[in-house]
């Protein structure tokens, strides 16, 4: 049966005279939800239980048809070589000191993961001390956290396999270079913090049978693991049964004896909770209450803790408390009126603060009382993503880039003053005939969202040019100008790409974020909508020649804005995207989202939900646009299932001319530690179908 629906798609889509694509028939339940009164069916349910045999075939007939599709464009190959050229570059990461060396991560080029390499002195000679691309045939395995013990004699660090979001602990002797037996299970989002000769880690119990990359993750708890024994040996030293949705990520600041628990309920607002490792038993204090703020620590210097937080600061403040004298927030860098602290760090005794305006980033220099002592001059506007800093070491590393620069890596001496470029990124890649502006445009409300448009300077807006519109959406997290070396595929052949800044993200801080969460979720799409429009009307594009790109949260926002305006849009990719928000809480660790989203088990939110969810809001008749769906075999944060019900559905009530197609990732997750073998090819598919679905022949 399987093969003769592989037979019937790929014939079907191989036919170029046919009018529209007959997809292979997805089996249907009876499935039935009932959200007080209003009843949903759930046709697809089975398709949730993504180990079943049936699952995996369907899998294997949609990939067989997504990529006969693929296989028959003409130029693909060449966009996939292009995009090995461009990707074949030296490439390095801002260095972090730790103990007595400096580590950084490094690539030759086409390695599929970065490789550790370290010094002893920051203008020594790197040495390779963990390379991942080892540790697999298919380079699938990604070290995500290297982390030395407060005497530098071992290194612990974090192994994510396949792009789980599980995360596996082992420890390296310094001195011989070699593991040790210390293998740690079944943690995620994974931190430990050393002390003594062991490290405090966070873990989940052991899921069940085939629920190991769909059940929810409950439990979490703090355990204490000595150097040399195994993990059934460690002991629990907190874990809050009443509350047994909390996950804690742990830290201690080299040298201090507070143990800091990073306390989270949601994915916004957390707790602090800490333990004086100086006493003979350990207690563990709450002294941040949760779960209405967001307290980042910043280090703990003798008995003071710096924090990042937004407690009466919607654009965040640095603060501190001292740990002796009570709970109370000490005021150490106010909140802003026209930036955003986004980020703060303790270097050499001062505080290194990062702002951001209009989604551009700002360094400046503050002692450890918040008087300002000196702005850093950056290369221009941009973003800074990375800046390791340490609190005993006289340097700061920062890597800074744009939409047209590539990532460059600076060092500056707090005790000189001097900048230095510690490595500049050689690419092909002529920046200078490019342009990257930032326009501002309103939305329906009439609100006021930045965007950033990047082209090359010969680009005539004549409203015929293929254009790249991207957007995510919402969790407080702020798009910046990011330099994509895979962009400059689509820009070298007279594409536009777009970057649009819209509400529920973290450019203008909690008020931004909150205009977009919950209640407020169709700003977002109205805000999308609206960059659309504005970018129509002004010629940059036009409706034939715009396609729209979004991952995760932003492939929530794509399926939503093609339901609501698919006449705007003629390519779509929704990657790795929540489809389903009636049902994503009943996932791993989606019900951390609600905090955004809200849930279907609210009778209010449910009503708002169901009308934007974008799998349910699928409707014959609608012209939608070329539909590409990307996901992942093992992605365990947004489940497969949300792209697969999705995919099915649309397949099923969509019956027009254009593609909708799933391509289905197999040892990938969420896109963390994807290698670059899996994103060239990945790339090479999304650029290559953008191109043939809008009437682009690539120049190559």
């Amino acid at each position: 049966m399987k093969n003769l629906l592989i037979f019937l798609a790929m014939a079907s889509l191989l036919a170029c005279s046919q009018k529209k694509f007959d997809y292979p028939q997805t089996r249907k339940v009876d499935t039935v939800d009932n959200y007080f009164g209003t009843l949903v069916p759930d046709p697809y349910r089975w398709l949730e239980d993504d180990r079943s045999t049936e699952t995996e075939a369907w899998v294997e007939v949609q990939n067989e048809v997504t990529f006969a599709y693929l296989d028959q464009i003409p130029f693909r190959g060449k966009v996939r070589e292009r995009l090995t050229e461009l990707l074949d570059y030296p490439k390095t990461g801002a260095p972090w000191k730790d103990g007595k060396y400096y580590l950084v991560e490094k690539n030759t080029g086409l390695q599929n993961q970065d490789v550790y390499y370290i010094m002893k002195d920051i203008d020594g000679e790197p040495e390779v001390f963990i390379d991942p691309n080892t540790y697999s045939e298919e380079g699938t395995t990604a070290v995500t956290s290297v982390k030395l013990s407060d005497d530098s004699k071992y290194a612990a660090y974090i192994v994510a396999r396949a792009g789980s979001d599980w995360q596996e602990i082992f420890v390296r002797d310094m001195e011989t270079g070699q593991n040790l037996d210390d293998h740690i299970m079944w943690t995620k989002f994974a931190s430990f913090a050393w002390h003594g000769d062991g490290f405090f880690y966070s873990r989940f119990d052991e899921p069940g049978e085939d629920e190991e990359f769909s059940g929810k993750n409950l439990n979490n708890k703090v355990f204490y693991h000595k150097i040399g024994t195994t993990q059934d040996l460690d002991k629990m030293v907190y874990w809050n049964p009443e509350r047994n949705d909390l996950t804690y990520i742990p830290g201690i600041t080299r040298g201090s004896r507070y143990l800091f628990l990073n306390t989270f309920e949601s994915t916004s607002g957390n707790a602090i909770i800490i333990a004086d490792l100086g006493q003979k038993e350990w207690k563990f204090k709450e002294i941040l209450k949760g779960f209405k703020h967001n307290y980042n620590p910043i280090g703990v210097l003798e008995n003071r803790l710096y924090l990042l937080t937004d407690k009466d600061a919607g654009r965040y403040r640095v603060a501190a408390i001292d740990l002796k004298a009570g709970t109370d927030l000490i005021e150490i860098v106010p909140e802003q009126e026209d930036k955003v602290i986004s980020r703060a760090s303790i270097a050499g005794g001062k505080l290194v603060v990062q702002f951001m305006k209009d989604a551009q980033d700002f360094l400046s220099l503050h002692d450890l009382d918040g008087n300002h002592i000196k702005d850093l001059e950056l290369p221009g506007p941009g973003a800074i993503n990375s800046l390791n800093t340490d609190k005993d070491d006289k340097y700061i590393f920062y890597s800074f880039e744009s939409f047209i620069n590539p990532p460059t890596v600076f060092k500056y001496n707090l005790e000189t003053s001097e900048m230095q470029e510690y490595h500049k990124t050689e690419i092909d890649f002529d920046d200078s005939q490019y342009i990257s502006r930032q326009v501002f445009y309103n939305s329906k409300d009439g609100t006021r969202v930045p965007m950033f448009i990047v082209h090359h300077k010969d680009v005539e807006l004549n409203g015929n040019n293929p254009l790249l519109l991207y957007g995510y959406g919402g969790f407080n997290i702020t798009i910046k100008p990011d330099f994509r070396t895979d962009d400059i595929v689509w820009l070298e052949n007279g594409g536009i790409y777009v970057s649009a800044n819209i509400r529920g993200e973290g450019e203008y801080g909690e008020e931004w974020h909150e205009a977009g969460m919950v209640l407020n979720k169709q700003n977002v799409f109205d805000d999308f909508i609206a960059a659309a429009e504005y970018l129509i009307e002004y010629k940059y594009t036009s409706a034939d020649k715009l396609a729209i790109a979004g991952g995760s949260n932003g492939g929530l926002l794509v399926g939503a804005v093609i339901n609501q305006r698919p006449d705007l849009f003629r390519v779509a990719f929704p990657a790795v995207g929540v489809m389903d928000m009636l049902r994503f809480h009943k996932f791993t660790i989606g019900y951390y989202w609600t905090v955004d989203y809200g849930s279907s088990e609210d009778p209010e939110q449910f009503e708002y939900l169901y009308r934007y969810s974008p799998l349910h809001n699928i409707r014959p008749g609608l012209n939608y646009p070329a539909v590409l769906i990307e996901t992942a075999d093992h992605d365990d944060r947004v489940v497969p299932a949300h792209s697969f019900k999705y995919a099915a559905t649309l397949q099923e009530h969509y019956k027009g001319p254009n593609p909708v197609l799933i391509r289905i990732e197999t040892d990938a997750g969420h896109g963390a530690g994807k290698p670059v073998s899996k994103e060239i090819e990945n790339m090479a598919d999304v650029y290559s179908f953008a191109f043939y679905n809008l009437g682009v022949e690539p120049v190559y």
